[in-house]
């Protein structure tokens, strides 16, 4: 199928040529017709498969299909700033030649943005993408109409859940027009967000497009540790190393303040991103990365959805992340566009059976790497007998523990241990 097959408006067609868009993905297959039906749609399919243009396309269509009155016409709310922007920044381009306005919403500005979205609220902006905080605070002060609001979209909506926006994205929805169109899209389905989904949903029709694996061209690896010997291998990865973008992955924002100090205190070019900075100081931290200023960027999941950018060399994960999908779309933040790239993960003794279920899930072993004699001993790796469920005590006189037996016996692709990424001058 070809997009023109579609019937899709000629203006919004006009666009998606400027842009080179001709055959659809799968998601944009399956997805876009139910869209223009007007039926309610749950679709299931991470980052990176085409899922932005799936809502945007025939959301543009329908606007442009009906007489503009001066309202909102679609909300799409999504977890992060970034994510806001990405998407109003993909409109802005199929958009171009139909004159549809579109507007991202988001904390962290001063006083004269919030007045500006205003302005654009009460003016009847046909596209509003928005954070659930933001959108609140102009939802309490009275003036936003979602009265003949056509579509609700929500956007990575087990991150915003994960995120605590439940009761958020509830008083929202307590405000649109309760004939609209619902579409909701999640990378991972588990049950409670299946209920919360179908708790808002009439009659979904459900895609689900299959979780892609790891791009041939990463090279994955593991180091099994102890916790204490995280941050020493951390830099001993990065020591002497000629790497020019790279992103260290953490589960927590604690973790991400104490991973960037470490890695700082090594010398090595670094910056971090968590909610915990100013809006300003999170849009240069990125900024320099993008431009290669700094070489490494520490982050958590969260903040990190909605970053695109090309040619990341490695990526770290600093811990194992508690769901296994989380995985596939942190190391597919390397090797993009048929480029090649590292993926590694330091997997200690209570995240070994985590990480077993993460080799289940792609289907493949990751191969255990062999760590430098200077981190000390190490555990074994044995997920199925309790690995990471046991804990092991000293031995009372000399040897060691069974479970905290040297790792000189385990075989690693290279006499150091470690895959270097490729250097790409």
């Amino acid at each position: 199928m070809t997009f023109r097959e579609m019937n899709l408006h000629p203006d919004l067609m006009e666009g998606m040529d400027a842009m080179g868009f001709e055959k659809p993905t799968p998601i944009q297959e399956q997805a876009i017709p139910i869209c223009l039906s007007g039926n309610d749609m749950i679709g299931i399919a991470q980052t990176g498969t085409g899922k932005t243009a799936a809502f945007v396309l025939p959301t543009i269509h329908k606007i442009l299909s009906t007489p503009s009155e001066g309202k909102i016409k679609t909300l799409i709310i999504v977890p992060t700033r970034e994510l806001a922007v990405q998407i109003d920044q993909a409109i802005e381009g199929f958009a171009y030649f139909t004159g549809i306005s579109s507007m991202a919403i988001y904390g962290g500005g001063d006083g004269k943005e919030f007045n500006q979205e205003k302005t654009a609220l009460t003016s009847g902006i046909d596209i509003v993408i928005a954070t659930p905080g933001r959108m609140i605070s102009h939802l309490n002060l009275g003036y936003v109409d979602f009265s003949q609001l056509q579509t609700l979209i929500l956007d990575e909506a087990d991150r915003m859940l994960d995120m605590g926006f439940q009761r958020d994205l509830q008083r929202i929805l307590d405000h649109v027009n309760p004939n609209r169109q619902t579409l909701f899209f999640s990378a991972t389905m588990p049950s409670k967000i299946m209920t919360f989904a179908k708790g808002i949903l009439k009659s979904p029709e459900v895609v689900k497009i299959a979780l892609s694996k790891p791009a041939e061209g990463v090279l994955q690896g593991a180091y099994i540790l102890h916790q204490r010997q995280k941050p020493e291998m951390l830099v001993e990865l990065f020591k002497g190393k000629d790497v020019k973008s790279a992103i260290v992955f953490s589960s927590t924002k604690k973790n991400v303040s104490t991973i960037h100090r470490i890695l700082k205190k090594a010398g090595i070019s670094t910056g971090a991103i968590s909610s915990d900075l100013e809006q300003k100081e999170r849009e240069e931290v990125l900024l320099q990365f993008k431009n290669r200023r700094i070489a490494v960027l520490v982050a958590t999941d969260v903040v990190s959805r909605g970053i695109d950018i090309d040619n990341i060399e490695l990526v770290v994960n600093y811990d194992v992340p508690g769901d296994a999908e989380d995985y596939v779309h942190r190391i597919g933040r390397t090797a993009r566009a048929s480029a090649t790239g590292v993926g590694i993960t330091f997997v200690s003794q209570d995240e070994q059976y985590k990480f077993l279920k993460i080799e289940e899930l792609i289907g493949s072993e990751i191969r255990k790497l062999a760590v430098p004699e200077v981190i000390g001993e190490t555990p074994e790796y044995k997920p199925k007998s309790g690995g990471g469920q046991r804990r092991f005590s000293k031995p009372r006189s000399g040897g060691s523990s069974q479970g905290n037996r040297p790792n000189k016996n385990r075989k690693g692709p290279n006499s150091g241990g470690r895959p270097r990424p490729k250097n790409k001058d």
